[in-house]
């Protein structure tokens, strides 16, 4: 054997080595990071989650700025990682691009829909899991007046607040439901001061429950209700533990299975169109030893009851996002 033929050798079983190595899944954050107590650090958990139990690695990258998401895409999918998963709809657009550009790349996109053939669209029946801690929330209030502090105004995050919203009158017709969005920009997922000001403002309303479905700034909302002394709920990721006692549940969206999920397929992941919802384990609520004397069996019965319906097709609760309307509040 040449020289040469050895050298071409030896690089071609690296190449092949590189390769394999490279072919280790990846997860980009949305903004606010993977450690934000709530959705980003859900996606997270799921990835790590993978990682413990299989030994495997993947890659992963924190997005600062909307300007670096085609390109955080397009470098993972060069560098051969497959599947990729964003979590966040505002990947949507720059997804739509780069998976055409990549028709061996399998994609995942947690909250949006991309319709292209490498593409796994997944999103959640947040409306369902809202409707339960909305009973929750009128079960557990005194006043009769609880809250809803939403992230970005956009359409999905209104799915949450119309749900609560209907599981809230569901129970007490006669309840108050107050609303508030902390902004219209991608800086609203991550303003907890935001959150704080809003949340005392629904206290001076007579709000006694405040639910929160805003990324990072959710933080401030639980933070602030806790030291007013009234009861919150948390949201994506089970966020009792940040105030034992003081969080009443919190709407689990479960982007930690989408995520593992996923990852788990690796490169035979089915693209298409995946709804999880209160059937399949998608949404539901948290009940651990952060809340649970918080919890009386009355309030488990009854939202276990609704969530039964819900399974069943017995009980439907209105989705904003299916005409842009509420019947149970106005945003």
């Amino acid at each position: 054997m040449s020289l040469m033929q050895k050298f071409l050798g030896a690089t071609a079983a690296l190449a092949l080595t590189t390769g394999a190595a490279l072919a280790d899944p990846a997860i980009i954050f949305d903004l606010g990071g993977k450690f934000d107590k709530s959705f980003n650090e859900a996606a997270f958990n799921g990835a790590q989650r993978w990682a413990d139990e299989t030994g495997g690695s993947y890659a992963e990258f924190e997005i600062t700025s909307d300007a670096q998401r085609e390109q955080a895409i397009r470098r993972f999918a060069e560098a051969g990682n497959n599947p990729i998963v964003m979590a966040g709809f505002s990947w949507a657009t720059s997804l739509e691009t780069v998976a055409q550009d990549y028709p061996d790349t399998k994609f995942a996109i947690i909250d949006m829909v991309v319709d292209q053939p490498n593409v796994r669209s997944i999103v959640f029946n947040e409306h369902e899991g809202s409707y339960l801690v909305g009973m929750m929330a009128a079960m557990a209030s005194e006043t009769g007046t609880v809250g809803f502090i939403g992230g970005m105004d956009i359409p999905l995050i209104r799915r949450f607040g119309c749900g609560y919203a209907q599981g809230v009158l569901a129970v007490n017709p006669d309840a108050t439901v107050i609303a508030n969005m902390t902004g219209t920009t991608p800086a609203a997922w991550n303003d907890p001061v935001k959150g704080t000001e809003l949340t005392l403002a629904q206290i001076s309303q007579g709000a006694d429950v405040v639910y929160a479905a805003a990324g990072g700034t959710g933080v401030g909302v639980l933070q602030a209700a806790a030291d007013e002394g009234i009861l919150s709920i948390g949201v994506d990721s089970n966020q009792n533990y940040l105030h034992p006692g003081q969080v009443l549940t919190s709407m689990m969206k479960r982007v930690d299975n989408a995520v593992y999920e996923s990852f788990t397929a690796g490169m035979e992941l089915e693209a298409g169109f995946n709804v999880m919802g209160i059937g399949n384990g998608g949404v539901g609520y948290a009940l651990d030893d952060n809340n649970a004397s918080l919890v009386s069996a009355e309030m488990q019965a009854a939202v276990d009851a609704a969530a039964a319906q819900i399974t069943a097709g017995e009980l439907m609760v209105h989705d904003y996002m299916s005409d842009e309307s509420c019947p149970a509040i106005d945003f």
